[in-house]
């Protein structure tokens, strides 16, 4: 790349630690980069979608909107396809049963998510917040940040299995912890929990009175099994089989491709909707869970969500639970492409930081995580701009392992491999060690 122009626009941000960026900070940098030299980055920062949504949503939408239903607001709880679909699709595939009226239709799940800590980390007066397995989706901690609550998070990597429960334990007897959120596939490391793990999760939350919330982005992405069969065993691993004190985050941006309409779901449980909790009366109209969701928390933040992407959603969600369209294959080349990515990375010297989930190889995904032998993560995201490759670092994640960086694999096409490949040869043959040093 132009050395010089990376620098200009490194020095005109007024950056002091790059490796504390946000990924929309990375973002705007390499645009800015991009944009004043005309050179393409190879771009691994967002985790944006790579693959063209299903002409059946986008035919379900055009429809809608040539009803008319763009003049119409839409009930903040969803329209009653839409929420038919959705609580068929978790009976499918999770094998958990959820009333439809419990279903809700987000502004993606980010939207999902902050209604979540807008209600459940209110249910008691004498909790702080959320308690995240990380590592884990960086603007999670910011939702909690703007909203001023507080929060724990742990590295998960090194309590893998029955170390988990001590490890949960020792937060959750602070009695402060309202909630307990992580993403499975994990966003970055693609580490994914076990039964075994979420029934652990699951028992703890009982016996503490506390909240899962399960973000399920990349639901049915660990591609070393296949979940796509509606109600058919193997199922996607939930701890909602496990406990009723759940919700669920699942996104449409990924698996469906439709991350531009940003429509997600929120599923909360039949006995969690239904829970009193009086303290919610400082803020609600109720002390009812779903009632102060739907018409506080909700209702405040966005009155509902795109009336025509509600349509969209609930025609690609009906054909999948019909057994006519199947979500896994359409989205396979995500971990296809991280096989051949991983191998040019390691072929050129770097490693492969969360490398194995509990006794397996890390599976190939949306994700994968690198460093390279004597930087730190601060340096590694620096020195790479200059190479024309963007990354996150994973400091912004929650990991314990700061010498390392995320590698979205969505938006990288098969055509830019050769480039990718040439560029890291070159840092390669840039940063090796010399031989005797």
């Amino acid at each position: 790349m132009d050395a010089d122009a990376v620098t200009r626009a490194l020095e005109r941000s007024g950056i002091q630690s790059i490796s504390q960026l946000s990924i929309r900070e990375i973002k705007k940098l390499v645009d800015t980069i991009e944009g004043e030299t005309g050179q393409r980055y190879i771009r691994m920062e967002m985790g944006i979608p790579g693959l063209p949504p299903h002409p059946i949503a986008v035919n379900a939408q055009i429809e809608a909107l040539k009803r008319g239903v763009a003049a119409v607001y839409p009930d903040i709880q969803g329209i009653p396809p839409l929420k038919r679909e959705i609580s068929r699709f978790v009976k499918n595939f999770l094998d958990v049963t959820v009333d439809p009226e419990h279903c809700l239709p987000t502004v993606g799940s980010m939207m999902g998510a902050m209604a979540c800590f807008l209600t459940i980390n209110r249910m008691y007066a004498n909790r702080e917040g959320t308690l995240f397995i990380d590592p884990g989706f960086p603007v999670q901690k910011l939702q909690c940040r703007v909203l001023g609550h507080d929060f724990m998070t742990f590295d998960v990597y090194d309590h893998r299995g029955p170390k988990l429960r001590d490890k949960l334990r020792s937060y959750l007897d602070t009695g402060k912890v309202s909630s307990i959120l992580y993403s499975n596939p994990n966003n970055p490391a693609w580490i994914c929990l076990t039964e075994d793990e979420l029934e652990i999760i699951a028992r703890l939350a009982d016996e503490y009175d506390a909240v899962v919330i399960e973000d399920l982005a990349y639901f049915g992405m660990d591609f070393r099994r296949d979940y796509s069969r509606p109600g058919v065993a193997p199922f996607q691993p939930s701890v909602a089989r496990h406990t009723d004190n759940f919700v669920l985050l699942i996104s449409s941006s990924k698996v469906f491709s439709y991350a531009g309409e940003r429509i997600g779901m929120l599923v909360v449980s039949d006995a969690l909707w239904n829970k009193r909790a009086p303290d919610l009366m400082r803020y609600y109209p109720s002390d009812l869970l779903g009632y102060a969701m739907v018409f506080g928390a909700i209702y405040a933040l966005s009155s509902g969500t795109s009336h025509s992407a509600q349509y969209a959603l609930a025609a690609v969600l009906k054909a999948v639970n019909d057994g006519e369209l199947n979500f896994v294959e359409g989205v396979r080349e995500y971990g296809e492409k991280a096989h051949i990515m991983k191998r040019m990375f390691t072929d050129n010297g770097f490693r492969i930081v969360y490398d194995t989930d509990l006794d397996a190889p890390i599976a190939d995904g949306f994700y994968f995580t690198f460093a390279y032998p004597g930087l730190t993560g601060e340096e590694l995201l620096r020195e790479l701009l200059y190479y024309g490759v963007s990354a996150i670092a994973l400091g912004t994640t929650g990991s314990e392992r700061t010498e390392g960086l995320r590698a979205c694999t969505s938006l990288i096409q098969r055509s830019e491999f050769p480039v990718l490949g040439e560029r890291l040869a070159l840092f390669h043959r840039d940063h090796q060690a010399t031989p005797g040093a």
